[in-house]
């Protein structure tokens, strides 16, 4: 997610520096996701903090530490759900008159 333009960082709590720090330590500075291929743990030194359910549950249980490249395509995947979730606000077509 682009921090530009993003409402995202005044919603973290006041220590969020500390809970990161605390995440990163407690993963061992080592991403948490695991490849599809191997089953294994990547093995990218984490860069990012990410909420494992989205939203604002700031719990250490609900943090992970990811690689930048994890973390890029897990917000992209729920930027896509997201947007499939959306209700179109764009007019229904209009029937053909001989539908009528």
């Amino acid at each position: 997610m682009a921090w530009h333009g993003s409402e995202r960082r005044s919603r973290l709590p006041a220590d969020w520096p500390v809970r990161r720090l605390s995440v990163l330590k407690r993963d061992g500075f080592q991403c948490v996701a695991i490849l599809r291929d191997t089953g294994a743990r990547c093995a990218a030194p984490a860069t990012d903090v990410d909420h494992i359910v989205p939203g604002d549950d700031h719990d250490p249980a609900n943090l992970q530490s990811l690689c930048r490249w994890h973390h890029a395509r897990k917000s992209s995947a729920e930027g896509a759900a997201a947007r499939r979730r959306r209700v179109s606000r764009q007019r229904p077509a209009d029937r053909h008159p001989g539908e009528l």
